[in-house]
């Protein structure tokens, strides 16, 4: 008996410290989760000294040592349903806006590399947006499609060929002539500085003029540099000429099955728009090019015609300059009408170079207050400060080329936004779920108990 008594005893005291073990050990827990502050060895942990904050009934504690040490975890709120709502859209737009800018710059980055491929496609759907009513034309009177496209590819390019070597055949032929008028010109210009009321005096006349001498020798290295870059950039012409011909052959044989394949490439949801949007900006990349090529002509053959009668040097080759700068809107009209001035001021003189400015001013007058608005009408109507940016950006970004593309670029995505907005409403007002998945994620934590009702509705009717 005395020993089963001892061995009691001894099984007490081992419960005890186990059930004091067990407190301390939730003790801890509650300091280290900062539920609870620092008691000493001996504190116990009571109902009535601590009271334990409420909490729902239905929300587990965190920490079961510290439930059974009297203490429940306080719940705190979703991080997300404390931000305001407006800086929670903002945040959310904010990292989309920095996805599609970081995905815009490193697509130029990928178009400056091969910016030579890129310009020489844009020009093959140009020239195939002019050509191609042609070939459909001689379709439709029984020609077979290879022929048809062969006969106009080859007739375009023999006309751009022999435009080209007409340009280079009068600059070549009127060269001697223009030296002459030009060193005549420059005697002129010398002699009305003399004379003017400028007190300018032939000591400095001949300073600035051997400057301009000195200037050229010491940069001889730096002239015999840019004269190997023009060979360096007419290899790169001829390469994208090569290019740009390929691609308008085979854009022109085969067109519609390579926009079928390129279709094929998107998502199943986003075909119907996009085979909506293509026919559109193709119709408006072809109005465009034919407008501009009219309007053009008429300003090439007008002016041509003033700087004929007026007797200025190398007219006809300033008519063709004329014609191909009006394919880059407003600066190509302003920079080729300025190189006609030039030219009439140093071969003729103040009056005819007068005469002349006033040709051009007349000319482009018309030409956008009537010629643009009646040949190119509504279906390239693009707003005068999105060309001049656009023209701008395009220049910055691949020179000349790009300058030329930029408008027609801006042109055709105009077409398309327009379209795929439209379309967007249709969808709806007939009933269909926009393309794309519903609010989610953060802001969709502010929707209304309609809003959320609205956009099932709108999913089981899908």
């Amino acid at each position: 008996m005395a020993k089963t008594g001892w061995l009691g005893r001894l099984g007490k005291s081992l419960s005890d410290v186990e059930a004091r073990l067990a407190e301390r050990r939730a003790e801890v827990e509650a300091e280290t989760s900062g539920n609870l502050p620092a008691a000493g060895p001996g504190a116990t942990a009571s109902p009535a000294a601590s009271p334990a904050p409420s909490s729902p009934p239905s929300a587990p504690s965190a920490h079961p040592g510290a439930e059974h040490a009297g203490y429940a975890t306080p719940l705190r709120p979703d991080p997300v349903s404390v931000i305001p709502w407006g800086v929670r859209v903002a945040a959310e737009a904010s990292w989309r806006l920095l996805l599609l800018a970081g995905m815009l710059w490193v697509l130029m980055r990928v178009i400056s590399e091969v910016r030579l491929v890129v310009l020489a496609f844009a020009a093959a759907l140009l020239v195939t947006a002019l050509l191609q009513p042609f070939v459909v034309r001689l379709r439709r009177l029984g020609m077979p499609r290879g022929l048809a496209t062969a006969v106009t590819a080859i007739l375009g390019f023999v006309v751009i060929g022999l435009v080209g070597w007409f340009v280079v055949w009068q600059v070549m032929d009127n060269l001697d002539d223009l030296s002459a008028r030009l060193r005549e010109g420059i005697n002129d210009l010398k002699l009305a500085a003399l004379d003017s009321p400028f007190h300018v005096t032939e000591k400095q006349i001949n300073e600035i003029a051997k400057n301009l001498s000195e200037t050229i020798g010491t940069n001889t290295e730096q002239i015999t540099s840019a004269g190997l870059q023009g060979v360096t950039v007419l290899v790169e012409v001829l390469t994208g000429m090569l290019l740009a011909m390929f691609s308008t052959l085979f854009l022109l044989y085969d067109g519609k099955r390579i926009w079928t394949w390129a279709t094929g490439l998107l998502p199943a949801a986003a075909r119907p728009g996009v085979a909506g949007a293509g026919p559109r900006a193709w119709r408006t990349l072809t109005a465009y090019v034919r407008g501009t090529v009219l309007v053009a002509l008429i300003d090439a053959v007008f002016i041509g015609l003033g700087l004929y009668f007026l007797d200025v040097t190398m007219a006809v080759p300033l008519a063709v300059f004329i014609f191909l700068f009006a394919f880059i809107p407003l600066v190509g009209a302003v920079i080729s009408g300025a190189l006609a001035v030039v030219v009439a001021l140093v071969t003729q003189g103040p009056f005819t170079a007068l005469m002349v400015l006033l040709v051009v001013l007349a000319v482009q007058q018309i030409e956008g207050h009537v010629l643009q608005p009646f040949i190119l009408g509504r279906a390239v109507r693009v707003h005068p400060l999105a060309v001049v940016l656009s023209v701008a950006a395009g220049g910055l970004v691949a020179g000349i080329g790009g300058a030329v593309v930029a408008v027609p670029l801006v042109a055709v995505t105009n077409t398309v936004v327009g379209y795929l907005r439209a379309y967007s409403r249709e969808q709806l007002h007939h009933g269909l779920s926009p393309v794309g998945p519903g609010p989610h994620g953060a802001t969709a934590l502010g929707q209304t108990a309609s809003e959320a009702e609205e956009t099932r509705t709108g999913d089981n009717g899908a």
